[in-house]
């Protein structure tokens, strides 16, 4: 069996969608031939915890953790943050404190490309020489934090292993680059790093259509088109629905993603509709910023919401599987065009309506569109979002199930597996020739 070396932040029993990404190709690359070898720290930042995501770590798999030494503990102290607490996302955050500015202004000049780019030196050094006891084949990173593709790049010049370079967001492009407060010389650097990887990567992975277009104006290295999924394990479980209209929300929720408009379309028929109110449920499950649980309340939803917090993968699936339509806003950030969130792809194998918020005419909308799978509103379509909540209302009171069953097979986990072996074995055929 050949060996991949997959250097990554994120690992159970961290929680979220940069996690699973690859859990689950390591799950299903070893029927295929390629043994993962994952390389993490062993003391991360955790921004959620999610052990059972550790079942779907398979036996095959070598787990190698080393200590990284993090600067957020500092970051903390001073802005009196709790591990695992704040914000969904504080980069971006509309009002900050003076001590969070600073903050924010030392971690994106002073620490490029990320607060991670410390443990880059001490990795390279001690992957080196574990390669030469226990030979790979292939080397992934996957980011961010972009620091992971500074270590393989290192890595890969000095052994002359291939590496892909998966990238599960945009660098230089992503929405929260420009609210990091960087000088020019900051910016120039993260360009050149960011030139650096791509260019000096065998090939490079990206999870959007768009950023792929994005990539492929930037360098000559090929870059190839690998989503994120669903894994059709998770969705074997049987759910019986609760009998309430549940409009359903899960992950991350921040506050530059607010929906205020469908607060008010709901606000609205509940006021209306003494059934709807009585019947209707906004369920979050995930972890939300705390201006989204008060836009709720204040368009008059209390008695309708329902605050599940942060919750294992499995039970996730259980909420998806138990809605009626499945809430899908994008941050208000032009940048959000290119993105497909994690998300989605579970969304779609729910089967269930989706309601996407956001650039109608972006990667997520045609997703949407060309699965049958649901509808992307602008954020200000009143009208459409009320006329797609009817719908879905109309055909809850009859008893109709509006299932979507569009081909989504493309996005399963072992489709996206077989993908990412094939593009190992493209590489290793091109550099014996």
């Amino acid at each position: 069996m050949k060996r991949v070396l997959v250097i990554t932040y994120y690992w159970p029993p961290s929680g979220g969608s940069g996690v699973q990404r690859w859990v689950k190709f390591s799950k299903y690359l070893p029927a295929l031939g390629w043994q993962p070898v994952i390389y993490t720290p062993e003391n991360p930042e955790y921004n959620s915890l999610d052990r059972s995501l550790e079942a779907d770590v398979p036996k095959e798999a070598e787990v190698i953790r080393r200590h990284i030494t993090e600067v957020y503990g500092i970051y903390r102290s001073l802005t009196g943050t709790k591990k695992g607490g704040g914000e969904v996302n504080p980069i971006n955050s509309q009002k900050k404190t003076f001590k969070q500015k600073l903050m924010l202004s030392i971690r994106g000049n002073f620490f490029i490309p990320d607060p991670r780019v410390t443990w880059v030196r001490p990795s390279v050094k001690f992957l080196e020489g574990y390669i030469k006891e226990h030979p790979v084949d292939m080397i992934v990173s996957t980011g961010p934090p972009h620091s992971m593709h500074l270590i393989a790049r290192k890595l890969s010049i000095k052994t002359g292993i291939p590496w892909v370079a998966d990238f599960r967001d945009p660098w230089t492009k992503m929405f929260y680059f420009k609210h990091l407060n960087l000088g020019k010389a900051a910016v120039r650097k993260h360009e050149k790093l960011e030139k650096q990887v791509l260019d000096d990567a065998t090939a490079v992975v990206a999870v959007s259509p768009l950023v792929q277009d994005d990539f492929k104006e930037m360098t000559a290295t090929p870059v190839e088109l690998i989503t994120n999924g669903f894994d059709p394990d998770d969705f074997d479980q049987v759910v019986e629905q609760d009998g309430f209209f549940n409009i359903t929300h899960t992950g991350l929720f921040a506050n530059d993603g607010d929906p205020t408009v469908l607060w008010k379309v709901l606000s609205d028929k509940c006021k209306s509709d003494s059934e709807f109110a009585k019947m209707m449920r906004l369920r979050l499950a995930g972890k939300n910023d705390v201006q989204i649980i008060q836009s709720i309340e204040d368009a008059g939803l209390k008695d309708n919401l329902v605050d599940l917090g942060y919750l294992p993968h499995q039970t996730v699936v259980r909420e998806q599987k138990n809605a009626c339509i499945l809430l899908l806003p994008l941050r208000k950030e032009p940048e959000y065009k290119a993105t497909l969130p994690g998300k989605l792809f579970e969304y779609l194998a729910a089967s269930h309506p989706v309601l996407g918020i956001g650039q109608s005419d972006g990667a997520m909308a045609r997703i949407l569109s060309d699965s049958k799978a649901g509808q992307t509103f602008e954020w200000e379509d009143e009208k459409g979002m009320s006329d797609f909540i009817d719908k879905a209302w109309k055909a809850f009171r009859s008893g109709e199930d509006l299932l979507c069953n569009g081909d989504i097979d493309r996005y399963s986990r072992r489709s996206t597996a077989r993908q990412m072996a094939s593009l190992f074995e493209r590489i290793l055929s091109e550099k014996n020739k």
